[in-house]
């Protein structure tokens, strides 16, 4: 034999040792043919597309479209899916639990009528490729919770569980959804109203509400969340009738009001079943609407409604009627700005006189962009974006800004203006500095300021505390930080109250005087050192004031970071401030801020040890 024979040998081998290895996976196991073969029906449900069921005279159908499941017969309506779903999984567990064969049937021709299956009343088929024969269901069996069954053109008959029969041994009703509709909340995108005070329309844009009829105002996010909600969640409690028979009894002939609501998924020539109907909608998107008629004569606590897309008239729960009373007002938004933060990049606050102090945001920290990029106090830049989010006006003063000097808004005495920053061109921005908003405030009410967005026509009050919290002063928002070194950098410190004390670090790592004596607390000098080294301030002032008393300070400290005591530093104490603060001052820094009076404490520790006590005498005992 010569190597070619041996190699197209070899490959012959291999290709059905593949192909016997490829029939061996896709057959099941022992333990899983085993238990296909208990199983009553062994089906994909995948392929599945409909079921039929007869119940007596009454012929249920259901059909999947587009991953749903509707009722076709003998209504046309959103069918149960959880119902459905439920059944197919009761089929496919389903199990035989005896069986007696066809002969035996045969042998004895009453057996059928003795097990109610010569003319069964319940039948159920499975609709779609690869189905099993329609099952036809028979009597309960001695056994409990049992009964019999077997295959259309088959005698054969088994004993199983009474599981799937209950599934299905239901009126056509039952199969009904009673969910109103399968549109969550989040799909919705505008929603329309009708009631007894006019109509009004809301439009979702990103992720926020806004009303745009009959004004155009913000709207108040979760309470227009929780108005659709009442929609997408409402559970029906009667299915009455069709809709398409007198309507008067019902008092949907003339609606006492409406809600419509629209979402993305209905776009351009898209087919949507409604009733026994299928309609295209085009340009124009026809929503889902709900109209809201009278209260039942008997259940008081419901009313009738009619589901335009379901093509019915139902009965909900009479909070529905909720809808009807709603007005512009009630879902007006009362915070005072929206701030979009993964855009915001400059806040500038302008008071006329005082010029603009601009707060730029760099790698999630934020700068004092007019005072040359100075740190700023990150956290108190945050704080103030949450003041402004969570601020809500007190009141809506004038819907048409029309009088802006009646209101002191034609020259405004603070200006915020929140802007996005883009350093180059791109197709979607240019480089620069672009505002998105701008709140002017101006006259001060009582305990309320009048104010404004410049670029909504409304003028509305919040409370006069807030303008408190937005200072146009730069040096207020400098970082409170006051110095960044170890301890162990200082090289010599001077502290100077009432007199001076010097020490400068030896060598060896030890202190010694350079001015002062006795024996020197190293524990002390330790602890300031902690504490200056790191030293935070509470708050900034602003710029230096006389009352500050800096000019005549309590404590002074001055101290090198370097061996040659050429990189120095300066920090001045003056007088008490508010709250147990003290005033202080740092050479380099504009302006005065606020240590805590802990901070001061450890700052003017004494660095002379104090002499231990003399232990006092014992006393000598006289035998």
């Amino acid at each position: 034999m010569n190597w070619k024979t041996t190699l197209i040998l070899a490959v012959v081998v291999l290709g059905v040792f593949a192909y016997l290895r490829f029939f061996e996976m896709k057959q099941p196991s022992t333990g899983e043919a085993r238990r296909q073969a208990q199983n009553v029906v062994n089906f994909d449900r995948n392929k599945i597309d409909g079921v039929v069921i007869q119940n007596g005279d009454e012929k249920v159908e259901i059909r999947r479209h587009d991953n749903k499941w509707r009722l076709e017969t003998p209504f046309k309506d959103q069918a149960d899916g959880a119902l459905v779903e439920n059944l197919l999984s009761d089929l496919e567990s389903w199990q035989k639990e005896g069986i007696i064969p066809a002969k035996d049937i045969d042998a004895d021709k009453s057996k059928l009528n003795e097990y109610g299956l010569n003319r069964p009343k319940l039948k159920l088929k499975l609709i779609g490729s690869d189905r099993p024969p329609e099952i036809l269901f028979g009597k309960d069996a001695a056994l409990e919770g049992r009964m019999y069954i077997r295959f259309e053109n088959s005698k054969e008959t088994f004993l199983a569980k009474q599981s799937v029969k209950k599934d299905i041994d239901k009126k056509a009703e039952e199969f009904r959804d009673k969910k109103l509709t399968d549109l969550t909340t989040a799909q919705v995108r505008r929603t329309a109203l009708k009631t007894p005070a006019g109509e009004m329309e809301l439009e979702k844009q990103g992720d926020h509400w806004d009303i745009v009829k009959p004004l155009r105002a913000r709207a108040d996010d979760e309470k227009v969340g929780d108005l659709i909600a009442q929609v997408t969640t409402a559970r029906i409690q009667q299915f009455v009738t069709d809709d398409h028979g007198d309507l008067r009894p019902y008092g949907l002939a003339e609606p006492r009001g409406a809600i419509t609501l629209f979402s993305q998924g209905e776009k351009k020539d898209q087919k949507v079943e409604i009733a026994d109907s299928i309609k295209v909608f085009g340009q124009e998107d026809k929503g889902q609407m709900l109209q809201i008629g009278s209260v039942p004569e008997k259940e008081k606590d419901q009313v009738y409604v009619r589901f335009a897309p379901r093509g019915a008239v139902y009965t909900l729960p009479r909070k529905i009627e909720e809808v009807l009373n709603i007005k512009p007002a009630d879902l007006r938004d009362y915070h005072l700005v929206r701030i979009d933060t993964n855009v915001l990049d400059r806040i500038t606050i302008d008071v006329p006189g005082k010029g603009k102090t601009v707060l730029a945001r760099k790698d999630g920290n934020w700068t004092i962009a007019s005072r040359n990029n100075a740190p700023a106090d990150s956290g108190a830049v945050r704080r103030l974006i949450d003041t402004l989010q969570n601020q809500r006006v007190t009141k809506f003063v004038e819907d048409v800004a029309s009088n802006l000097p009646k209101y002191g808004l034609d020259k405004p005495h603070l200006q915020l203006t929140f802007s996005s920053f883009a350093s180059e061109n791109t197709a979607e921005t240019k480089a620069g500095e672009q505002p998105f908003a701008t709140l002017a405030f101006g006259k001060e009410d009582g305990d309320n300021v009048f104010a404004r967005l410049t670029d909504e026509p409304f003028v509305v009050a919040v409370r006069r505390g807030l303008l408190d919290r937005i200072s146009a002063d730069p040096l207020r928002w400098q970082e409170l930080s006051i110095f960044k070194f170890k301890p162990d950098e200082i090289h010599r410190l001077s502290i100077t109250t009432d007199k001076e004390l010097s020490l400068e670090r030896g060598e060896n790592n030890q202190w010694h005087w350079l001015k002062g004596s006795g024996e020197i607390d190293r524990t002390n000098v330790q602890s300031l050192l902690n504490t200056l080294s790191t030293l935070h301030a509470v708050r900034w002032l602003g710029a230096t004031k006389p009352q500050d008393g800096l000019e005549k300070p309590q404590l002074t400290l001055a101290f090198t970071t370097s061996p040659d005591n050429k990189a120095s530093h300066k920090l001045i104490i003056g007088a008490p401030a508010s709250d147990g603060t003290w005033c202080a001052h740092v050479d380099g820094r504009e302006g005065t801020f606020v240590i805590s009076n802990s901070d001061l404490n450890n700052l003017r520790v004494p660095l002379v040890a104090q002499p231990l006590p003399m232990p006092s005498p014992t006393p000598s005992v006289t035998p």
